[in-house]
C-alpha cells in the first residue's frame, strides 16, 4: 500500500529530528541526524544546513511492514508557506508535530487551515515532552479548544489493533450504529478499527501521539499506530494520471518535474499529455527518478500512490495534471510584497531573466517579471527570510550574485463601475476591433473572463485570440499601474478584416479596450490585508486594540478564556508587518500572534500611495487607451473618450 505522509509544523517545533527518528527506526538511514549538527538526512541542502530550518519540502522512503511511505518534510517557516501548501496537495494523510513547551504557536494554526482547507486526514504528535516546562495535558486542551475538539491521544488507549475503554466510548459516540452496538453487545475489536480507519480518513476525529523526538521517546510506538490506522486506494489498473506538485532543475538546466501518481502506471519512453485544463501538450518521459532525500535511483515505471520525478516533460507547471488528471490552481498562500533585483552591471540583465525564470518554475509565486521599459526584474515574496535565502540560492547555483531592493506591498486595482471599453487598431494594413464589458466581481476572485461575442461578428478563432490576450499576463490598473483584479470582463463583439489583419493586431485593439474602459470607470486601490488572532493577558488587552485601532485594523468583540484575551480581526499589511517585534517586546514573548494573509480590501490610504507612486498612465509603454484608425490611407489616433462614436462595430 502506498502512502504519502507529510511532517508539518511551526517552526523549532521538532519536525526535521522527528522525520529522522522515522527514517532510523525504519531502517531507511544508519544514523541518526541532527539538525544542530547539519547533518539531518532530509535537511540537505547547504542553506538548509546553515541556517538550521527547513526551507525545500524534500522527501524519503520508507518501508513498514505491508505498506510504502513517501515522507514529505514541510518548511516551518511563514516564509516558505507555498512550499508547503504544494506539498499538502499531494498529502494522504499529516503528522502536525506541537511542541510540548511552547504549545499552538501561530503558523501551527496556519498550517492546521491549509490542512483542512485541502481535506487531508490530519495526526498530531506533541514533541519535546522531556524539555523543561513541557506540559503535554496543557498542549492537548490547546488543541481541543483552538483546532478541533474531536481529537483522541491514543498514546496509551490504543496498541495492536485494542483499544482502551476511553477510547472504545469516544469512537460510539460518534457513529450511532456503532453505540446502538455497544450498548447492546460490547466492544468488537475490528469493527471499532475499522470505524475509527474510516472516521481519520474522513476528518471526522483527529489522533494524537506524545513523545520527544530528540530522545527517541514515542516516535516508533506511534508510527506504528498511524500504520494501524491509514489506509489508502489506488487504481493501478486503471488510465494513468498523475499531478505536477514540484519543479527542480539540475545543474546543466535539465527540468526535473515531480508527480503524485493518482492511478495507473507510467513506463519509460510513454508519450503523456499535460497541462491545464484548457491548455494541453505532449511529450515523451525519457527518464523516470525515485528520489529519497537528495540522492535518487533510476526506474522502468512507477504506479499509482507513488512519488516520483521524470525527465522529459520540459513545460509542465506546478498544479498541472498529467494523464487523465486536468490539473489544479489552488494555492492559498500568496506573497504581499514586491522586490527588484539589483545585479552587477557587467551581467546582461536577460541572462539574469533567464535564471529567474527558473527559480519562477519551481515556486511559481515569485511571479518574475520583466520590466522591459526599465530593464528591471522584479518579484513577488512572503518575507525578508526569503529575500535571504535567494540571494544564498542565486550565488550557489548560478555563481552569481544578486541583492533586492527594501520589499514593498503589491497593491492591487480594480473598479466600482460596470463599463464598456472599445479598441480599435488599423494603421495601413491592420485592422482589429474589440468591445468589452468591464464590471466588478466579488472580493479575491481574480480576474473572470466570458464571451458573449457571435460568431457571425468575429470568427471563433479570433474571439479565442481576444480571450487569450486578457489571460496572458496581469493588466495595468490607472491609479498606480497596478495589477488589475476582481474585475469580469465579457467580450462582447468584434471584427476583424479577412486580407488587413494580422499577427498582433487583437493584442493591441483588446489592450486598448481595456484600457479606455478604465479610462470611464471608477477605480479603486486595494492593499493586502492580514486576519490575525492575538492571544494575551487581559492587562494587556488595551494596549492591542489600540494597536490595532493605530494600524487601521477592525476587529471582533474579545473573547476571554483561562485569565487570557483572544482578539480576532483584520489589519492592512502595510501598516502590520512589522508588529511582530513589538509585539513579542512588551508581552515577553508569551503573546500568540497568529497572522494570515487574507487577500485583498480597500486600501486605508489611498490618495497618499497613490501619489507615493507616482504612475502616470499616459507614460506606460505597454499601455494606451487611445485607438487608431485609418482614413485616406493614413492611420490617426482617436483620443479615449472620442473613440466610441468611431467605432465600427456600433
Amino acid at each position: 500500500m502506498n502512502k504519502t505522509i507529510g511532517i508539518l509544523a511551526h517552526v523549532d517545533a521538532g519536525k526535521t529530528t522527528f522525520s529522522e527518528q522515522l527514517l532510523y527506526h525504519t531502517q531507511s538511514i544508519r544514523q541518526r541526524g541532527r539538525v544542530d549538527h547539519q547533518d539531518a538526512f532530509l535537511d540537505s541542502h547547504v542553506i538548509e544546513k546553515n541556517r538550521g530550518i527547513t526551507i525545500f519540502a524534500d522527501q524519503a522512503v520508507v518501508s513498514y511492514k505491508d505498506s510504502t511511505y513517501f515522507l514529505i518534510d514541510t518548511p516551518g517557516h511563514v516564509d516558505f508557506s507555498p512550499e508547503m501548501e504544494r506539498a499538502v496537495q499531494v498529502m494522504d494523510y499529516a503528522i502536525v508535530i506541537i511542541s510540548a513547551v511552547e504549545g499552538i504557536e501561530s503558523h501551527t494554526e496556519t498550517v492546521w487551515q491549509l490542512l483542512q482547507q485541502h481535506g487531508v486526514p490530519t495526526f498530531f504528535f506533541i514533541n519535546k515532552i522531556d524539555r523543561e516546562g513541557a506540559d503535554e495535558n496543557r498542549v492537548l486542551d490547546e488543541i481541543k479548544s483552538q483546532l478541533t475538539n474531536n481529537v483522541i491521544d491514543i498514546t496509551h488507549s490504543f496498541s495492536d489493533g485494542l483499544m482502551e475503554e476511553e477510547l472504545i466510548e469516544f469512537i460510539a459516540e460518534r457513529d450511532e450504529e456503532l453505540l446502538e452496538r455497544y450498548m447492546v453487545s460490547g466492544y468488537d475489536k475490528d469493527l471499532w478499527l475499522h470505524a475509527l480507519q474510516k472516521m481519520i480518513r474522513s476528518n471526522e476525529v483527529f489522533a494524537c501521539g506524545m513523545g520527544s523526538a530528540l530522545q527517541d521517546i514515542g516516535v516508533a510506538g506511534f508510527f506504528d499506530k498511524l500504520d494501524q490506522l491509514t489506509k489508502t486506494e489506488y487504481d493501478a489498473d486503471g488510465p494513468f494520471s498523475a499531478q505536477v506538485y514540484k519543479i527542480r532543475h539540475e545543474d546543466n538546466g535539465n527540468r526535473i518535474t515531480f508527480l503524485k501518481a493518482l492511478s495507473g502506471t507510467l513506463r519509460v519512453r510513454d508519450e503523456v499529455e499535460y497541462g491545464g485544463p484548457q491548455d494541453r501538450k505532449s511529450e515523451k518521459v525519457t527518464q523516470l527518478r525515485r528520489y529519497n532525500g537528495h540522492k535518487f535511483q533510476t526506474a522502468n515505471q512507477a504506479s499509482a500512490g507513488e512519488l516520483f520525478a521524470v525527465i522529459g516533460i520540459s513545460e509542465a507547471a506546478i498544479g498541472d495534471g498529467v494523464g487523465n488528471h486536468k490539473g489544479t490552481v489552488s494555492q492559498k498562500s500568496l506573497p504581499a510584497l514586491k522586490s527588484k533585483v539589483l545585479f552587477d552591471p557587467s551581467l546582461h540583465p536577460k541572462e539574469v531573466l533567464k535564471y529567474f525564470k527558473r527559480l519562477d518554475a519551481e515556486d511559481p509565486t515569485l511571479a518574475v517579471i520583466w520590466d522591459e521599459h526599465f530593464q528591471e526584474i522584479h518579484i513577488h515574496v512572503m518575507g525578508i527570510i526569503q529575500l535571504e535565502v535567494l540571494q544564498q540560492v542565486v550565488r550557489e547555483r548560478f555563481d552569481f550574485s544578486v541583492v533586492f531592493s527594501k520589499p514593498e506591498i503589491l497593491y492591487k486595482e480594480t473598479i466600482e463601475t460596470p463599463v464598456i471599453g472599445y479598441g480599435h487598431f488599423e494603421p495601413l494594413r491592420h485592422y482589429a476591433e474589440v468591445h468589452l464589458k468591464i464590471e466588478p466581481a466579488e472580493r479575491g476572485s481574480g480576474v473572470l473572463l466570458a464571451n458573449e461575442c457571435h460568431a457571425d461578428a468575429l470568427s471563433v478563432g479570433n474571439q479565442n485570440l481576444v480571450l487569450h490576450h486578457l489571460a496572458e499576463r496581469d493588466h495595468h490598473g490607472l491609479l498606480t499601474g497596478s495589477p488589475l483584479t476582481d474585475v469580469k470582463i465579457t467580450l462582447l463583439t468584434g471584427r476583424g478584416h479577412n486580407e488587413h489583419t494580422s499577427g498582433g493586431d487583437f493584442r493591441e485593439a483588446t489592450y486598448r479596450a481595456l484600457r479606455q474602459g478604465l479610462e470611464k470607470a471608477a477605480n479603486r486601490l486595494l492593499e493586502p490585508i492580514y486576519r490575525f488572532k492575538i492571544k494575551v493577558d487581559i492587562d494587556q488587552m488595551g494596549r492591542v486594540l489600540s494597536d490595532i485601532q493605530q494600524a487601521s485594523g477592525r476587529f471582533e468583540a474579545p473573547s476571554m478564556i483561562d485569565g487570557k484575551a483572544i482578539i480576532e480581526g483584520t489589519v492592512p499589511v502595510a501598516t502590520f508587518m512589522n508588529y511582530s517585534t513589538e509585539f513579542a517586546s512588551f508581552t515577553h514573548g508569551k503573546g500568540l500572534l497568529n497572522l494570515t494573509l487574507a487577500g485583498y480590501d480597500w486600501c486605508h490610504n489611498e490618495p497618499e500611495i497613490i501619489e507615493k507612486i507616482a504612475y502616470n498612465k499616459e507614460a506606460d509603454p505597454e499601455y494606451t487607451s487611445t485607438s487608431i484608425f485609418c482614413a485616406k490611407g493614413h492611420g490617426y489616433k482617436v483620443p479615449w473618450d472620442e473613440a466610441e462614436s468611431a467605432m465600427h462595430c456600433l
